[in-house]
């Protein structure tokens, strides 16, 4: 309040006080200014700079390079600057100059119009000239009100209607002024209205192929007031000349179904003003966030190429959905693997993110330039400082998952970080205690489905589940205890009865794989083997996850164990050196709190026989609750 309360006080003595230097300066130097002012925004207000130019790359992006872009948006805030020094100048305003500098077209359409006897409603867009339309409206020799909204500035409010009125202007507002629009129209008067920037309030009609709010007022007085609608197009051609038109009279649908009418009818003036707009692209006030309201959202995830990540970012996207989903809202996924032209470049966009064309390569610039996201995802520290370019040049919602390096979670809308990272405490991290995947109750349900029907499996048996890894950096899956492993395994499957299913990993090294086949061949309780370095299948993890009671998996992958524990299974890792410490504390982590449990090779069979026998009570994760409470305040 107190932030409007200066800004209104302070734009009231700016016009008082600089109004008369540039109503006394040559028009030309004025509008040299008024281009001047513009770069002065262009450059300094980032604010709705980046909303200016994301809703240009919305409209242009697939046709425009990011150059063009940028050049497009500086276009517009140089028109815009000269249509504040328009503001200044209106007390100048006058025949003499609406004769010398405006070239009005189509008047006679309007002339036509009036011979209705219904009123006039023209209705046009936050483009060109706003306050000179406005002026123009009322000089041209027929009764004009302008239908407009009260701003939040009541002393800047009060000095503009001063300048209109003194120029013939009659202003009828939104608020309660309905009762003087309707007169106005009865006694055969024009009103102008705006068909964009409809709010809360308005409805969501297609512009430029995405929903945006319109507002239906201007159709709804049309229709119920048989008024004659025409379309006025202000554009500036140079300084201060300015081309006006009308466009031909819009003939209104009409039915017994108000409600389909107004919809019917906004959705072809909008197409008006979208190929206006499309040719004058430089006049249209891109600063408004156009497409706040929509009701179609797209969610773009950032690959590295590492499974494990992209898993996790799939579950985002999938979570996110359901919350979007919930408020009615439709969202696509569209996924683009990155790639960096060099190791270097790949550390340096991290560190100094500032250009993605310098850092990534060729197809991989040319994917994300193309796409207009509003919501990005991407997993692992690698791709942080493309997600935070990205986010900012598109306006979207950015989620990363993991530590986001070097840049710090505060410069994401959202940093998901797995506890065994140490996060950062602050309000929009959301710490888990596993990675994030896509197992959950449905999606094991239809995997093992689709698993058991494909494999002739029988899903009353008792399934001992195996999930076989690999090597890592510094882990190194030896040999002698895939041995051990698979001697447990089969004593165990004699034990409880059980079959096993089985599936490797493409990380599983040649020799191991060879240990498996050699050692289970031909035993009797092997249901199911996927050596995926030769055939993998899609629902082998969740097939095997959904189907089994008890896991066995290999410790190395944190990816892997945490798709088990949220399976709600009985999970047993057992003991290896060679774990990283933050792999260390991930396991120490889960196993104190009975979601995995652990033992020496050697004894794995043992305990695993023990805690099947006393079957204790299973805890659930709550990191996807987590996740969607923190979803439900950024979207």
């Amino acid at each position: 309040m107190k932030n409007s309360f200066l800004i209104d006080y302070l734009g009231c003595i700016l016009f008082k006080v600089f109004g008369p230097l540039f109503r006394a300066m040559p028009l030309s130097l004025s509008f040299f200014l008024g281009r001047r002012l513009g770069d002065f925004f262009y450059y300094f207000d980032s604010k709705h700079k980046a909303i200016a130019y994301a809703n240009i790359k919305k409209v242009f992006g697939f046709s425009m390079p990011s150059s063009g872009l940028s050049r497009l948006t500086r276009d517009f805030y140089q028109s815009f600057g000269q249509s504040i020094i328009e503001v200044f100048l209106i007390p100048l305003i006058n025949q003499n100059y609406i004769d010398k500098y405006i070239t009005i077209e189509g008047k006679d359409k309007v002339s036509e119009a009036f011979k209705k006897k219904k009123g006039v409603i023209l209705v046009s867009v936050h483009a060109g000239s706003w306050e000179l339309a406005n002026i123009i409206s009322s000089n041209l020799g027929f009764p004009f009100s302008m239908f407009i909204r009260q701003q939040g500035l009541p002393r800047l409010n009060e000095l503009l209607n001063d300048y209109r009125k003194q120029k013939g202007c009659r202003i009828i507002s939104r608020e309660g002024g309905l009762k003087e629009a309707i007169k106005a129209l009865n006694n055969n008067e024009a009103i102008g209205m705006t068909v964009d920037q409809g709010g809360s309030a308005g409805l969501l009609i297609d512009f430029f192929g995405l929903p945006a709010s319109i507002p239906k007022g201007a159709v709804k007085l049309a229709l119920r007031h048989q008024a004659v609608l025409i379309p006025i197009f202000f554009a500036r051609v140079n300084g201060p000349k300015i081309k006006v038109w009308a466009g031909e009279e819009v003939s209104l649908s009409a039915s017994e179904d108000e409600g389909v009418d107004i919809r019917d009818n906004l959705r072809k003036i909008i197409a008006i003003f979208e190929d206006f707009i499309f040719n004058n692209p430089k006049e249209y006030l891109w600063t408004y966030k156009i497409w706040k309201h929509s009701n179609k959202k797209k969610i773009l995830i950032l690959s590295d190429g590492r499974a494990g990540h992209l898993h996790q970012s799939e579950a985002v996207a999938r979570e996110a959905q359901r919350v979007l989903a919930r408020r009615n809202i439709q969202s696509e996924i569209e996924k683009v693997e990155v790639s960096f032209r060099n190791n270097f470049r790949r550390i340096f966009s991290n560190l100094f993110p500032v250009c993605l064309s310098k850092s990534l390569s060729l197809d991989s610039f040319r994917a994300v330039s193309n796409i207009s996201a509003d919501i990005i995802i991407s997993a692992g520290s690698s791709l942080s400082g493309v997600n935070f370019l990205l986010s900012r040049e598109n306006l979207s919602k950015s989620i990363v998952i993991m530590r986001p390096a070097f840049l710090g979670p505060k410069k994401f809308s959202l940093a998901i970080v797995p506890r065994h990272d140490l996060p950062a405490k602050r309000k929009n991290v959301v710490v888990t205690d596993a990675a994030l995947n896509l197992i959950d109750e449905e999606f094991l349900d239809i995997e093992s489905k689709k698993l058991a029907a494909s494999k002739g499996l029988n899903k009353d048996r008792l399934y001992i589940a195996v999930l076989v890894g690999g090597n890592s950096k510094r882990f190194k899956l030896s040999s002698n205890s895939i041995v051990k492993l698979m001697a447990q395994l089969k004593s165990l499957s004699l034990s409880l009865n059980a079959e096993i299913l089985l599936t490797t990993s493409r990380r599983t090294p040649k020799e191991v794989e060879e240990i498996i086949k050699r050692e289970l061949e031909g035993f009797y309780a092997v249901k199911l083997m996927v050596i995926a370095n030769e055939t993998n299948i899609p629902e082998a993890i969740g097939g095997i996850l959904g189907l089994s009671s008890i896991v066995i998996s290999t410790p190395e992958s944190i990816s892997m164990v945490s798709e088990a524990v949220n399976s709600r299974k009985y999970v047993f890792i057992f003991d290896a050196p060679g774990l990283s410490l933050k792999h260390k504390r991930f396991l120490k982590y889960l196993t104190e709190r009975k979601y995995i449990y652990r033992d020496e090779i050697d004894n794995l069979g043992n305990r695993i026989k023990d805690i099947w026998a006393t079957k204790p009570v299973l805890p659930s994760l709550s990191d996807t609750q987590l996740l969607n409470q923190a979803l439900n305040k950024i979207l």
